[in-house]
């Protein structure tokens, strides 16, 4: 049986952050952020960032932020080679049980349209919320929608 180890995850993960985004956001669709954005975000009050390992080896990590009493899940990503393992699923449960204990009565998320992550954020208890039309850039010029999802903690 294969096992994922949740941690805490810091500034000193960011090229972690960066390698794994790499290979996990296409960059077709412009979903992926700069360095610069996450050491930006991870200075803010409120910000947490999770590591996941699957048998010892990185596969993923969830960067999140807590205003008031509401958690929005920045990022959440799965390298490739992982996916279908049950990484994403334990980061997302992780994010929702540390946005419980900091207070917070709902969870937010932004993501693509046709991103296959809807499934999970469905499955899940998510309800689709909102819609921004042509969000997303992609590098050739590309436009895609996002979707805002969001779910009671409560």
């Amino acid at each position: 049986m294969q096992m994922i180890e949740l941690r805490s995850g810091s500034v000193a993960d960011l090229a972690l952050v960066d390698s794994i985004m790499a290979e996990a956001f296409d960059p077709r669709f412009g979903e992926a952020w700069t360095r610069n954005q996450c050491l930006g975000i991870l200075a803010l009050p409120g910000v947490w960032l999770t590591i996941a390992t699957l048998d010892g080896v990185p596969a993923g990590f969830a960067l999140s932020r807590l205003v008031v009493d509401e958690v929005e899940l920045l990022l959440l990503a799965t390298l490739p080679a992982m996916r279908r393992r049950g990484v994403a699923a334990a980061l997302l449960r992780s994010v929702m049980a540390d946005a419980v204990t900091s207070g917070a009565v709902t969870l937010h998320l932004e993501v693509r349209d046709g991103n296959e992550a809807i499934k999970l954020y469905r499955g899940t208890g998510f309800v689709k919320v909102g819609e921004r039309r042509n969000y997303y850039r992609g590098t050739s010029g590309q436009v895609f929608h996002a979707f805002t999802y969001n779910r009671s903690l409560t």
